[in-house]
């Protein structure tokens, strides 16, 4: 069997390259200064591909220095999970933390002063170096314990770092946290859910922070498989439904066949039709009394593109998946997903769904100086089946209401785009867009600098290999 996760762009590498030499076309902005990075999940050694799951591979950070119009050096880095160590014939860089030995594989951060490749679901942070090697887990001084977030929010103002964290053993609560801008944790909130969700992403506004309370779940069913011999899993799974939130159970991610082979890398959570589709509102300061639980349209939301507070209302914009693992366990495959419009009216009790742009597309993303606040531009890659790249990236502008497409040409497929502006006091599209482009022709990537402007290109700096399709990433500034 054939498994898309594992083919084309999204072909793991086997080996972590130090390249100093770089190719570029164009000229690289002076103004930057400091490095892209971004994570994804590069699964080392042989792997089953009929239960391989996109987002259960161990985790791969991929970085650029640039510097005074260069680029200094590129360099990819697998985490030092314990997992990750063991498959490479290393000694553990830290002991196993969090509910999987994986090393994180979803995001990769700056913050006071650190590198920190994030996941969710109660596994492992880790903190990286500066040259992206691994120091070690990460659980912020011991504050943030159960696991954290692939997607913190940085308020632009403050600089603190506010997130939701979701995971099994949680039971029916998910926990809102808020990290200073001096990396240490001031607070955290035990929030009620209906049931066991897979809260990926959450919105925060000046005012409220917005949980995404959506019908994908927990199952206990593709855990028992994951966990059990086969005799054994009805049990498994009776056992699994009483004691969740209340117990560890063997890692399943982790676990391997005698002959090395993964043996098992599916994912523990899948759509029920049965759980209630809903969003909800908490003023920043308050705490699980205070939420106020609005019905929306069952649906899966990974990523919402930004949110802000209008009067009474608090305007949500998120890509909308109309299902998400129902047919399909390998990864994200039910259907497009489009760029949508949620206006939770706080007098009325409502929230008012429309369609901003039906063509696929993931990924979405923001000035980060916007984030909380009223945008004007959104920037979104074109995704396919599969939630497969393609060659088109889009930027929308939510006041003219309309849109601007460029094109890269047969053969590419591109990732997320990461804004930065050309000064702290640029307009909110005077700046770069940066991210990675793969050539299916020539079997390698690109680190495509755009003017997000006009989305013409402005530089490229060439990597003589495939940078596989990944995840997420941001723009780390040097000072």
């Amino acid at each position: 069997m054939t498994n898309r996760y594992l083919e084309d762009v999204f072909a793991p590498l086997s080996e972590e390259y130090t390249l100093m030499d770089l190719e570029v076309s164009g000229t690289i902005p002076d103004f930057l200064d400091g490095r892209y990075l971004r994570n994804g999940p590069n699964p080392i050694g042989e792997i089953d591909p009929e239960l391989y799951h996109w987002f259960v591979g161990d985790g791969m950070v991929h970085g650029m220095r640039i510097r005074d119009g260069k680029a200094e050096w590129y360099r990819n880095r697998w985490v030092r999970s314990p997992h990750a160590s063991r498959l490479l014939g290393e000694p553990p860089s830290s002991p196993p933390s969090g509910i999987s030995a994986i090393g994180a594989n979803t995001n990769v951060i700056g913050h006071a002063g650190k590198t920190l490749a994030l996941v969710e679901g109660g596994v492992a942070n880790y903190e990286l170096t500066d040259e992206l090697d691994t120091v070690g887990a990460c659980d912020f001084d011991g504050k943030i314990t159960a696991g954290y977030t692939a997607h913190p929010k940085r308020d632009p103002d403050s600089g603190e770092l506010h997130a939701v964290s979701y995971n099994m053993f949680r039971g029916n609560t998910v926990q809102y946290s808020v990290i200073g801008a001096d990396g240490q944790a001031r607070r955290t909130v035990d929030i009620e859910v209906t049931g066991s969700p897979m809260m990926h992403d959450f919105s925060l506004t000046e005012r409220h922070v917005v949980f995404y309370d959506l019908p994908v779940t927990f199952d206990n069913r593709q855990a028992a498989e994951m966990t059990a011999p086969r005799g054994l899993r009805l049990p498994a799974r009776l056992l699994l439904s009483a004691l969740i939130g209340r117990i560890r159970i063997p890692d399943p991610i982790s676990a391997r066949t005698p002959s090395g082979m993964s043996a098992d890398r599916r994912f523990p959570y899948s759509w029920n039709p049965r759980y209630p589709a809903r969003i909800g509102v908490m003023p920043r300061e308050g705490g699980n009394a205070d939420v106020r639980w609005f019905d929306v349209e069952p649906c899966y939301v990974f990523h919402p593109m930004n949110a802000y507070d209008d009067g009474d209302t608090i305007v949500l914009d998120v890509v909308r998946h109309p299902k998400m693992f129902d047919t399909d366990h390998l990864g994200p495959n039910e259907g497009p997903p489009t760029l949508d419009r949620w206006t939770v009216d706080l007098v009325d009790g409502k929230v008012r769904e429309s369609r901003i742009d039906d063509r696929g597309q993931e990924f979405p993303r923001v000035d980060e100086r916007r984030v909380g606040k009223r945008h004007r531009y959104g920037y979104a890659p074109a995704v396919g089946e599969g939630t497969a790249g393609e060659n088109t990236l889009l930027k929308h502008d939510l006041v003219g209401n309309n849109s601007q497409v460029r094109e890269f040409g047969n053969g590419k497929v591109l990732g997320e785009f990461v804004f930065h502006p050309s000064s702290s006091d640029s307009g909110e599209d005077e700046g770069v867009l940066m991210g990675y482009v793969y050539d299916r022709p020539s079997d390698r990537s690109e680190l495509a600098i755009l003017d997000a402007q006009t989305l013409e290109e402005v530089a490229a700096i060439k990597v003589p290999h495939r940078v596989p399709a990944g995840f997420h990433g941001n723009w780390v500034p040097t000072t």
